[in-house]
């Protein structure tokens, strides 16, 4: 196991990393962005549209072939350059779906945020 895998254990929630299209809505306005990872506790988002700030509930709809379109609800939690991250509104069985479905896509967790 190396550093990063092992650095990522340590979390309760493992993410991975990912490159989805999505979308992104907010009361700061509509965007487009790339889901660059995501967990059972959020995801964060890069290369995006607009960049609510922190607090901001946001709506993201991810789309992943051949999976259906997923619709996420949560808060940005954190602003960074070009992008965000955000934890989920309320955790629930889609959610799980979406994560198990992704971490059978990609080939492993993700080593950042």
């Amino acid at each position: 196991m190396d550093a990063e895998t092992v650095a990522m254990d340590r979390r309760r929630s493992p993410r991975f990393r990912t490159r989805f299209d999505s979308l992104v809505s907010s009361e700061s306005g509509e965007g487009a962005g790339v889901l660059a990872e995501i967990s059972y506790a959020g995801a964060r988002l890069q290369e995006v549209d607009i960049v609510p700030p922190t607090g901001t509930k946001v709506t993201l709809y991810v789309f992943i072939q051949p999976v259906a379109p997923f619709q996420l609800h949560g808060h940005v939690t954190r602003v960074e350059d070009g992008g965000f991250a955000m934890t989920w509104e309320l955790f629930d069985e889609e959610i799980r779906r979406l994560v198990d479905d992704v971490s059978a896509i990609v080939s492993g967790p993700a080593s950042g945020v």
